[in-house]
């Protein structure tokens, strides 16, 4: 396979080709991947290339590299740990909660203030949820994706991960940054999540590409009486 160097790094490009194949099922969770020397044959590149988009896979949560025996796939799904925290919607369900997701509407935001400006787009898509605890509004979303990236047209697709239909976009991730405070929420919001108007824990993510450019804004509120906000780290 001939890789071009127009598409952007060549380590960039071997490691999104075996991410998709982990996601994809061809190398399945607890397999070994192809060995290194095979991956050059295959990739037509470099020993050090090869590495650094291992390097890049194992970083990002998806292999684990041991000495010895190879390099196995420890996760399959699109967005994956990015450290050994365990993402809070499994730590939920694991948990035995029902957790379902709602959606409530898209629309295009035209004016744009601090952070949106940053998603580099005239116009930007607003995706807004509503995340159900055991029947309980529970998280409200609003998700802020630029304009330029095509969206579905089927609503039904927004209940499902949002993540995985960015994906399918041609989108990939390469690192959050998360950070959290007490706010209080507009009227409308507190009403969906039915509680009075009153401080609320409120959560923005700030999704990155591999280039390090912000794809994706989000903006939560958590009803942290129905379930405190838990950072599970598995050992």
């Amino acid at each position: 396979m001939k890789l071009n160097l127009r598409e952007g790094s060549l380590y960039i490009q071997v490691k999104d080709i075996l991410k998709e194949r982990i996601i994809n099922g061809r190398y399945k969770v607890n397999d070994l991947i192809p060995s290194e020397p095979e991956l050059e044959r295959e990739f037509e590149v470099s020993k050090i290339t090869i590495r650094k988009a291992v390097e890049q896979l194992a970083q990002e949560g998806y292999v684990e590299k041991r000495s010895g025996i190879g390099t196995t796939v420890l996760a399959n799904q699109v967005v994956s740990k990015l450290s050994k925290g365990q993402r809070f919607s499994e730590y939920l369900i694991g948990e035995g909660y029902q957790l379902r997701k709602k959606f409530i509407d898209l629309t295009v935001v035209e004016e744009l203030s601090p952070p949106l400006h940053q998603l580099d787009s005239n116009e930007v898509y607003c995706i807004e949820r509503l995340y159900i605890l055991n029947g309980r509004p529970y998280i409200h979303f609003r998700h802020y994706i630029a304009g330029h990236i095509t969206l579905p047209k089927d609503p039904e697709v927004f209940v499902n991960s949002l993540y995985d239909m960015l994906y399918q976009q041609g989108i990939r991730f390469y690192r959050f940054k998360d950070e959290f405070g007490v706010s209080v929420p507009e009227q409308e919001v507190a009403e969906l999540l039915e509680v009075e108007k009153q401080p609320l824990l409120q959560r923005e993510r700030y999704s990155y590409d591999s280039r390090d450019r912000l794809v994706e804004y989000s903006f939560a509120y958590y009803n942290t009486e129905l379930h405190k906000y838990i950072v599970n780290f598995n050992m």
